[in-house]
């Protein structure tokens, strides 16, 4: 089988202090733009405050621990990712529409913290926002015997968004999975059949 295997000793500590540089570079507690909708709600007595500000309080929950650790799993990056779209939802929610579908054998298969997220923040980023009618996430989670495929589908913008490349966010979630996995994990970027871009990450499924 050809994976990195899981590093022990010193060079865990080693691995450790690059997989801590990568991770901050990709996750911002909470977009700024968001957290000033949250406030203008509040601020107007709007009657969906609460159901904002529990969405909100559900993401920062699931985000601050994984701020210092080394990996998740992918019930763990649901946690994060399930109130993200809901306050995306709320943000927009004329222009988009999402759906998740994870094979419960999938959830306790280990990744990068952010993971998902960053797939997900980069589909809301690049696909839904510059798209004038936005569009539609569908997040795909399965488990293939000793493997787990990702898959982020928008319906957004496309690829010519990101023409010179990956973007920041998915090139360093690239290097990540390298450096945990090395050349046993893959992260693709196609566009969509009808419209919008496909993400798609294929990593080890370790427990």
């Amino acid at each position: 089988r050809a994976y990195a295997p899981e590093p022990a000793g010193l060079e865990r500590q080693a691995l450790a202090a690059p997989l801590r540089l990568l991770h901050a570079q990709t996750s911002p507690l909470f977009p700024s733009h968001t957290l000033a909708n949250v406030q203008a709600l509040v601020n107007a007595g709007s009657p969906h405050a609460p159901v904002v500000l529990r969405s909100l309080i559900e993401y920062l929950r699931a985000a601050v621990p994984l701020l210092h650790e080394p990996a998740a799993t992918i019930e763990r990056e649901l946690q994060l990712v399930r109130p993200y779209l809901e306050l995306m939802q709320m943000r927009m929610p004329d222009r988009l529409q999402f759906a998740l579908h994870v094979d419960p054998s999938a959830l306790k298969v280990r990744c990068p913290p952010t993971t998902l997220l960053t797939l997900v923040e980069n589909a809301v980023r690049h696909g839904i926002d510059p798209s004038e009618e936005g569009g539609r996430i569908d997040v795909d989670i399965t488990r293939r015997g000793e493997r787990c495929v990702v898959r982020v589908t928008d319906t957004g913008a496309g690829l010519h968004q990101s023409a010179n490349g990956l973007g920041t966010g998915l090139t360093t979630l690239r290097e990540r999975l390298q450096l945990i996995f090395g050349d046993a994990a893959h992260l693709r970027l196609a566009p969509n059949a009808s419209r919008g871009t496909v993400v798609e990450i294929d990593m080890p499924a370790h427990a």
